[in-house]
C-alpha cells in the first residue's frame, strides 16, 4: 500500500509496519524527522506542516495515518487550568477538521489517534487504552496488551526508552524528551491497525477476483 503517516514523530505507530509498504511520512520538528529518517531508511520524510500536506496530497494514497498535536485537548491541560503559569487556550479544530475531510473526501482507509480529551468528543470515537481513534473501520477490542509503569522524570525515559525501544537521549531538539516520549503510539498498536486494514484489503480483492 501507499501509505501516508501524518505528525509521524520518531514512527511509534509505524514500528512494526515493515517494508513491503511505500511509506511517506511528514514531521515538522528537523531533528525528529532526522531521527524518523535513520529508524526508517526506505520511508520518504518530508520536513512540512502535516496538516496542509494532507489536503494536498491525500488522493495519493491508500492508508492514512493522522496523529495531530493533542495538548489542547488533554486532561492534563484541564487539571492544570488553576495555575498562574498555563496560559489558556482553545482546543485545536485541527483534528476535527481532519477527521471531517477524511471521511468525507478520501476514499481508502484512515486512523485519526488522539488522547481521550478533558470534554466529550464532538465526533464518537473508538476508545482504546488511553487513546481515542476514528476511522472509516472496524477496530479489534484490543490493539495491545503491553504496559508501562513509570516513577520519575528520569524513571520515565529509561523505561519509555526500552518500551519504544528507541533512546530518546538521542534527541537534541527543543521538544521535552518526556513529552516525546509519552506522544508515540505503542508500535502492537500500530500493527495491529495496519493489519486489519491489510486483511480488509485482502478480502475487498478476493471479492473482486470472484466477480470475474
Amino acid at each position: 500500500m501507499k501509505i501516508l503517516n501524518l505528525y509521524a514523530c520518531l514512527g511509534g505507530n509505524r514500528y512494526k509496519w515493515g517494508d513491503d509498504h511505500d511509506i511517506t511520512a511528514v514531521e515538522r520538528d528537523e531533528e525528529l524527522a532526522r531521527l524518523y529518517q535513520e529508524r526508517f531508511p526506505n520511508d520518504k520524510v518530508i520536513v512540512a506542516d502535516a496538516h496542509q500536506y494532507l489536503l494536498d496530497h491525500y488522493k495519493e494514497f491508500d492508508f492514512i495515518w493522522s496523529s495531530p498535536p493533542c495538548p489542547t485537548h488533554s486532561r492534563i491541560r484541564f487539571s492544570q487550568k488553576n495555575r498562574k503559569s498555563v496560559i489558556p487556550k482553545y482546543p485545536s479544530m485541527i483534528l476535527y477538521e481532519e477527521i471531517i475531510f477524511l471521511n468525507n473526501f478520501f476514499n481508502g482507509k484512515y486512523v485519526v489517534e488522539n488522547v481521550i480529551p478533558y470534554y466529550e468528543p464532538l465526533i464518537p470515537a473508538k476508545k482504546r487504552g488511553r487513546h481515542l481513534y476514528w476511522t472509516n473501520f472496524n477496530l479489534p477490542n484490543v490493539l495491545s496488551t503491553r504496559k508501562v509503569k513509570i516513577s520519575g522524570i528520569n524513571d520515565e525515559i529509561k523505561r519509555m526508552s526500552k518500551f519504544h525501544d528507541f533512546d530518546f537521549n538521542l534527541y537534541k531538539g527543543k521538544q521535552r524528551k518526556d513529552k516525546i516520549s509519552r506522544n508515540l503510539v505503542d508500535y502492537e498498536a500500530g500493527k495491529t491497525i495496519l493489519d486489519t486494514v491489510m486483511g480488509i484489503r485482502t478480502k475487498q480483492i478476493e471479492n473482486q477476483t470472484e466477480l470475474f
